[in-house]
Formats: structure tokens, sequence, C-alpha cells
């Protein structure tokens, strides 16, 4: 059982040189634009209202950092969140686009305290191209990447696991590396913090 002590906004970066500096190990979440990011965020510190939730795609527009201090065994673990921005739907110029391309692109690629990526897609619609196209991309520099199958609670009960196993054909990856999710329902918010605390220790 995992108990959040406390959970916290740090800080808002238009790039990594912005980002903190004191190394504490990093957790971050990508997605399509409207997939439920700030939710899933919400949900795993136990917070309504940490991350604003927007019914709009695209309202993140810059890379924002949430510490979240957990408890489990009677052991406690500071962890950061860096939720980025969606990509996909969003409507915006070809200029902005580039622009949030080039800010995550950097992050990924060149942020030494990232240890995990979350990568979300959504359980009810499947992979998009642009998440194939993201998840192959994180496949050549990110150390370590997680799938979650979020809006799982969309689904009935009888059609979840064999929508994952869909999925893990879809996504050409091992089924237990594809985690049901639910803000709704709370679904998996106990294995993902379990998984990414045996991640990051």
């Amino acid at each position: 059982m995992i108990k959040v002590v406390d959970a916290r906004f740090v800080t808002t970066a238009v790039d990594e040189r912005g980002a903190p500096k004191d190394g504490i190990p990093e957790v971050a979440f990508v997605g399509r634009s409207n997939v439920g990011k700030s939710s899933m965020i919400n949900t795993l510190t136990q917070r309504r209202k940490l991350v604003r939730v927007s019914n709009t795609p695209g309202r993140t527009r810059t890379l924002n950092f949430f510490d979240a201090v957990v408890e489990r065994r009677g052991k406690r673990h500071t962890v950061r969140f860096a939720d980025l921005p969606g990509y996909g739907f969003a409507k915006v110029s070809k200029a902005e686009r580039e622009s949030w391309s080039e800010m995550i692109e950097g992050y990924l690629s060149r942020r030494a305290p990232l240890k995990v990526v979350v990568a979300i897609i959504d359980a009810e619609v499947g992979p998009t191209a642009d998440d194939h196209e993201m998840l192959a991309w994180l496949q050549e520099r990110t150390p370590k990447i997680l799938v979650a199958a979020t809006k799982i609670d969309r689904l009935n009960k009888a059609r979840r696991k064999p929508r994952l196993v869909e999925l893990s054909k879809q996504l050409e990856l091992p089924l237990e590396t594809i985690l049901p999710f639910s803000a709704t329902e709370r679904i998996g918010v106990d294995e993902l913090w379990g998984t990414l605390l045996d991640v990051l220790r």
C-alpha cells in the first residue's frame, strides 16, 4: 500500500535549462492531448487540483514539475513528476508546435535526473499514429518506459483484459509492461506507484 505524505508544485520551465537542479529522480508523463495526463498525476498524488485539468486539448504548453513524498513499507521516497505538453490534437500554429517539439525532445534527450517515462495510451481509442511515433522515438533514448492504458473504466470488465492483449500486439510490447489505469475508479494506482518506485530505488 502506497501512502502519499505530501505533494506540491515545484516550478514551470520552457526548456530543460529551466528545470530543477537538485537531482531528485524524475518521472515524465507523455501522451496525446486530452489523454488524461493531468488526471493521472492528480490521482497518483491524491490531490484533486495539483495539476489543472482542462477539456481544451493543448492547454499544457510548458514543462511543469511536481514533487510527491510517498511512503511504502515504512520508507519514504521523494519523486518528481514532469508533466509534458500533449501531442496530436492541439490547435496551435506550426511554429508553436515546432517549439513544443524542441522543448519535449530536449528534455527527454538530455535530462539527467529523468529515470522513467510513462507513455499514456487511451485504452478505449487505442494507439494513434502519434503514439506509435512517440514510443518509437522514446525506445531509442529513454532508460525506462512504462505504458499506461488510461480510461480503462470506459470498457466493461469483460473487455478490459482482452483489450490489454490487443494493445500489447498493436504496440509490439509485452503484456506485462502495459498497466491498466483509471483516474475515475482509481484502477492501477498502487500498481503504477509500485512499478515506479521499483524502478527508481
